[in-house]
């Protein structure tokens, strides 16, 4: 297993990704690896004055799963505890997967291998997961989803995976109704976003951005008719086509894209 750097913050991951940039517009090795899906599901974006990594997950391709807690029954918490199970030989990318309390335990809905875990909250309270819509992002076979949750509750959807977050960022097209261009809050933020049934869209900002501009990256940039919020500032990202294991802080849910057995 080739190595992976460690980034502490933000600045060495976005030389990284530069470096990345400028090996596949000199036909470097690094352009090979771009021409294989399997090899590097990740590239660097640049939307609207800032930079963002975008994982492009085919299920064709990738099984997408969440991670919670290890074989021993302890929370993960970390890319490199996960890359230590048995699953982690073939992690192809990773990111934390929703808002969790201060044990690590999901704050919503969290299905595993078909059991829930978490029931869905659908309660009303401050911070961005009660800034509703909030939404379900789920994995069932080998086809996937992003839905409001009161339409994921009526229709009794029995996912093998699935994690509640929120915001929701794009609702059938359309961008959340409470969001504004004029906002002032920045943060880093990373979120999931599906194409079709069968791809899975997840992005990181390497920039702090507004809710605004994130979710129009879904929806413009990327072509994404619903996408979700998973979190913001305490966003991470696993990615090693780009040489990246972000280590800022312990973690809930996780969620990752194995590369299929042959």
């Amino acid at each position: 297993m080739k190595p992976i750097i460690f980034t502490l913050g933000r600045s060495f991951s976005r030389i990284a990704i530069i470096l990345f940039t400028i090996s596949v517009s000199l036909g470097l090795p690094a352009s090979r690896a771009a021409a294989q899906p399997d090899s590097n599901p990740c590239r660097p974006v640049q939307y609207a004055d800032s930079t963002f990594v975008v994982c492009t997950v085919d299920l064709r391709q990738y099984e997408v799963r969440l991670f919670w807690r290890g074989p021993d029954g302890e929370v993960l918490g970390s890319f490199d505890r996960l890359r230590g199970t048995p699953e982690g030989s073939r992690l192809a990318v990773a990111m934390n997967a929703g808002m969790y309390h201060e044990d690590r335990s999901p704050v919503g809905l969290y299905v595993e291998n078909g059991k829930e875990l978490k029931v869905a909250n659908t309660r009303s309270g401050p911070g961005n997961f009660h800034l509703k819509p909030n939404g379900i992002f789920y994995v069932e076979g080998r086809q996937v989803g992003v839905i409001e949750t009161g339409t994921y509750l009526k229709r009794k959807i029995r996912p093998d995976f699935a994690t509640q977050s929120g915001p929701m960022l794009v609702i059938n097209g359309q961008i959340h109704p409470q969001f504004s261009e004029q906002s002032t809050s920045r943060k880093i933020r990373n979120g999931v976003g599906v194409k079709g049934q069968d791809t899975v869209v997840f992005a990181i900002s390497e920039d702090p951005v507004t809710f605004s501009k994130f979710a129009r990256l879904f929806r413009d940039e990327l072509g994404c008719a619903n996408a979700l919020f998973l979190d913001g500032s305490v966003s991470s990202l696993y990615a090693p086509s780009l040489q990246r294991m972000d280590t800022l802080m312990p973690m809930g849910p996780i969620v990752g894209a194995l590369r299929r057995r042959p």
